[in-house]
This record gives structure tokens, sequence and C-alpha cells, in this order.
């Protein structure tokens, strides 16, 4: 298949539409609301409070079961929770629009929250449709699109909106405006095509049980570990450095969820039990959790500092760094998430998973060095954004590859639950290499931490050669799915 046949397609389509309205929120209550309460005057430590606004992203798959197992009335599957979303998050915008950060400070983050929390949901559900709607060949397509469609959402709610709000709108006038983009979405998903799968049949009741036993039982565990983490960490070490903490935290979230975990089990929470239980009965289970974590954790190391680096190691101005990185880089991440979808599409998904996910897994870390070469070299404008584009183009392609394996890993039945789970997991590389990284960099220099994000990858790349058999076995039983639904279908 060539390349416009590929994309030009109404699942593309549909796909893309539905990819934007669950990027366009993400910088909503991010980035962007912190530009409008600097703007506001705010001190920093209130707007550094405001970046916990985003934790609903990162839990999400705690309530993702509840949203595989309930749908709307009267609606098909999924369309519901993608029609009720953006809704919500266009009424939510337009309450955030009449505000005033420093009178109604308290309530703009209530707000942001439940924004933020909206939001989470409409990606779980969006990512649920879109593993129920491609077919296994498909895939790879489906996740560049959903990549692509995601950054412009995410370049309009930053980059743009800053504009709009400073020549033209304000930031009442932009929520206001973005309330209306986002009821112009709702409207659109009345024509999207529905999707063939059915809810797990169990009570309502033991499920909410559940639920509110599970976040309650984590919750609880955290809340009491982190009151004596910091006494603990003094009394451990009187010169605890940010691993030592970091070590702390990652045992009390462990913890939390270890806990979390026994709660659903032991009072019965059948649409998180489920596809857990389902997951970890098959073979290498327990590898394949540790491919998730660990195949992008390379391009996430080098990603943490780049931007602190090309500021503060080499000297260049923020605008120079923010023209490359928004644009060009931006450029370069689509290019390469559409090249590796294509790349996808060429073969049966049983044929060229595994190779896309090894030459690109190879090619995000050895993308890197160009990072290592700045560092070892004068400064040099050219190199700066060769670099960049290098790094961005081989990190596009892998996440094309890496979704496509997500969407292959999880189990038709419990996709919402499933998906949301293995994203978390991918989050951890992500969430915990900033600190670390940090470290490094100030131990041992620029040229050392770049040379050790090459190192970071190996972990990933050798658990993908151990299960090269697995994923084809995987890759090739989706396609057999997809076969005998299109004869079904017949």
């Amino acid at each position: 298949m060539n390349f416009s046949a590929l994309y030009f397609r109404k699942p593309m389509v549909v796909l893309a539409l539905l990819g934007f309205s669950s990027g366009l929120p993400l910088a909503l209550s991010g980035a962007t609301l912190q530009a409008w309460l600097t703007v506001e005057g705010l001190d920093l430590k209130t707007i550094g409070f405001f970046a916990l606004v985003g934790l609903p992203y990162t839990f999400k798959f705690a309530w993702a079961p509840l949203l595989d197992r309930f749908d709307l009335p009267g609606l098909p599957r999924r369309k519901g929770w993608m029609l009720l979303c953006p809704a919500l998050i266009g009424l939510l915008c337009l309450a955030i629009s009449g505000l005033e950060p420093a009178k109604d400070l308290y309530l703009l983050g209530a707000l942001a929250v439940c924004l933020a929390f909206v939001s989470a949901s409409n990606d779980v559900v969006f990512d649920a449709y879109r593993n129920e709607l491609l077919a296994a060949e498909e895939r790879g397509a489906g996740a560049a699109v959903s990549v692509f469609a995601y950054r412009v959402a995410m370049l309009v709610s930053g980059g743009l909106a800053l504009m709009l709000a400073d020549l033209w709108f304000g930031w009442q006038g932009l929520f206001r405006a973005l309330a209306m983009v986002f009821g112009l979405i709702a409207v659109a998903v009345f024509w999207v095509p529905a999707v063939e799968s059915s809810p797990a049949k169990t009570s309502a009741w033991v499920e909410w049980r559940g639920f509110v036993a599970m976040l309650g039982s984590g919750l609880l565990v955290y809340f009491i570990g982190s009151q004596f983490a910091p006494q603990a960490i003094d009394e451990w070490s009187a010169r605890a450095n940010q691993f030592v903490k970091l070590g702390f935290e990652s045992l009390l979230m462990l913890a939390a969820f270890s806990a979390a975990l026994w709660a659903a089990r032991q009072v019965r929470f059948p649409s998180l039990m489920a596809p857990w239980d389902a997951f970890f009965s098959q073979k290498q289970a327990i590898a394949l959790l540790g491919l998730v974590v660990f195949y992008k954790l390379g391009d996430a190391f080098a990603g943490a500092l780049s931007t602190a680096f090309l500021l503060r190691g080499l000297g260049f101005s923020a605008a120079e760094v923010g023209a490359v990185n928004k644009a060009l880089g931006l450029a370069a991440t689509i290019v390469g998430a559409l090249l590796g979808g294509w790349y996808l599409a060429r073969r049966p998904l049983a044929q060229s998973l595994w190779p896309a996910l090894w030459w690109f897994g190879i090619a995000q870390a050895l993308s890197n060095l160009g990072y290592w070469m700045l560092s070892v070299q004068e400064k040099s404008f050219v190199w700066m954004a060769s670099a960049i584009t290098i790094e961005n183009l081989c990190g596009g392609m892998g996440t094309a590859a890496f979704v496509a394996l997500l969407m292959t890993l999880t189990d038709r039945r419990f996709t919402a639950a499933q998906f949301a789970l293995l994203s978390a997991l991918a989050a951890v590389g992500r969430v915990y290499v900033g600190p670390s990284a940090g470290v490094l960099a100030e131990q041992f220099g620029w040229p050392t931490f770049f040379a050790l994000t090459l190192v970071a990858a190996l972990p990933g790349l050798g658990l993908l050669l151990h299960l090269r058999e697995r994923i084809e076995t995987l890759a090739a039983s989706a396609a057999c799915h997809n076969q005998r639904r299109a004869e079904d279908a017949v």
C-alpha cells in the first residue's frame, strides 16, 4: 500500500479527529494555564503547585476499568464517552473563562483538575476505540496518525494559544473560543463509526465497591508513608541525595500500588482484576512488562535534559532553542511517526512489528549520539538543528512501532483497562529519569551523561531480542483475529 492510500482513508481521518480531541486539553491544564498565572503576576511557588494538576494523567489506569465496564445508555460502544468527554471539557473551559486567577485561585485549581481528569478519561476511551477500530495491519499507521494529531493539538493549545491570548482574544476569550472548538468536536463524534465489542456483564455495585476500596487503600498507604518518609530519610542519611529520595518515593508508590491491588482482589473489583489476570496468564508476561518500561528509556533520558543542555551547557538563546525544538523537532517527530506507520503497513504485522521495533529502537538509541557530538565540540547552530532533527525523527519512528506493540499486547476484551495500564507503565521511565538524569549530568558532565543514555537503551533492546518469538506470535494472533472478524462480517 502506498503512502497516500494508507493515510487518506476514513479510519485514519477519524483517528486524526479523535487524536486532536485527545491532545488538545493537555497543554490547557499545563503550560498554557501556567502562562496565564505568570502573566497575572502569581508567585512561582503557586505556579509550581499547579503542576500537580496533571496527576490524573498518571493515574488514569485506576478508573479505566470502569470505562470498559460501563457505556452511556442509548449510544454505541465507546461513542457515548467520546461524545461526553469533549462536551464536558468545553463546559469546563467556559467556566474557567469567567474566572480571574488572583481572585478565584482555588476554584481555578479545582476546575483545572477536573479538566485534566476528563481529558485523561478521553485519552483512555480514544486508545481503546483505536485498538478496536483498526485491523492488525493498520495499527502502525493508526499509531502514526494518533501521534501526528496529538502533537498538532498540543501545539495549538500550547504555542498558538499563547499567541492568540496575547494578540487577540485575551485569556478569558481564549478559553471561550476553545469551549466552542470542543463543542464542535463533540458534535462531530456522532458521525464516527461504531466498533464491535461488548462490556463484561458484572454487577454495578460490585464494580463501584471494588473501585472505592482500591482507591481508598492506595491513598491511605501513600498518605501514611509520606508522613514518615522524610524523617526516615534524615535518620538514614544526613546527606540524603536525590537517588535516596527517589528510592523512598518509588518504594512508597510501590507500597501504595500493592495495597490498592490487594484491596481490589479482596473485595472483588472484576473490571480491574480480570484484565490484570488475563495479561499475567500469558507467557513471558513479566518480560513483556519490562519491555514496555525500558524500550524508550534511553530516549527519555536524553530528552529529560536536552533543553537545559542546549541553554546552559552550550549557551544557545531561548528563542533559538524554542524555534528549533517547537518547529523543526515537531515536524521531524511527525515525519518519523508517519514513516514508521508506513513501514509497518507494508507487510503483515507478524512480519513487520518486531523488525520495526528492533531497527527503530537501535536508531533512537544511536540518535542520542548527536547530543554527545554537540557536547564535545564548539557551539554550532547547524549541529544543534541536526541533532534535534535526527533525534526526533528516530523517536517518532520508535513511537509508532511502540504504540503498535501496546495495541498488540492489549486483549480486545479489556482494551481500555489494559492499554491504560500499559501506557502508564511506559510513562514510568519518563517520570523517574528526570531526577536521575540531573544527578548524573551534574556529577559526570554532559559528554558522559549522553554516552550513558546509549547504555540506558540496552536493556530494552536486550529484552526485545529475547522476546522476538513471543512478539511475532502475538502479532500473528492479532492478524488471525482480524481475519476471523472480517469473515464473520461477510
